[in-house]
C-alpha cells in the first residue's frame, strides 16, 4: 500500500507543480486561468509540496496570503496526518 501511496504523491505533486507553472504562463499571456480553488484542491489532494515548489520556482501566487500561508499549513497538516497514520500502524 505504501508503494502506491508514494507513486500517487509523486504524480499529484508533479501535476501540481506543472499546474502552477501553466497558470503562470496563462497569467503572463493574459488568458483564461486555472482557478485558485482548483490549485488549492490539488494541494489538499496531496500536491502541496509540488504547489509550494511551483510557487517559488515560477514566482507565482507568492503575494497571495491564501497561498503563502495556506500551502505551508496544508503541508504541515499532511505531515501530521502521515505521522499519525504511521503511529497507528495504518501505513
Amino acid at each position: 500500500m505504501l508503494k502506491y501511496l508514494l507513486i500517487y504523491l509523486a504524480a499529484i505533486n508533479l501535476y501540481s507543480f506543472c499546474a502552477c507553472g501553466f497558470d503562470k504562463l496563462l497569467a503572463v499571456k493574459k488568458r483564461s486561468r486555472i482557478s485558485e480553488k482548483t490549485l488549492l484542491t490539488l494541494s489538499l489532494m496531496g500536491g502541496s509540496a509540488g504547489m509550494y515548489g511551483g510557487m517559488y520556482f515560477f514566482r507565482h501566487k507568492t503575494l497571495h496570503k491564501k497561498f503563502t500561508v495556506g500551502i505551508p499549513l496544508i503541508i504541515f497538516l499532511q505531515i501530521l496526518l502521515v505521522f499519525m497514520l504511521f503511529k497507528l500502524d495504518i501505513l
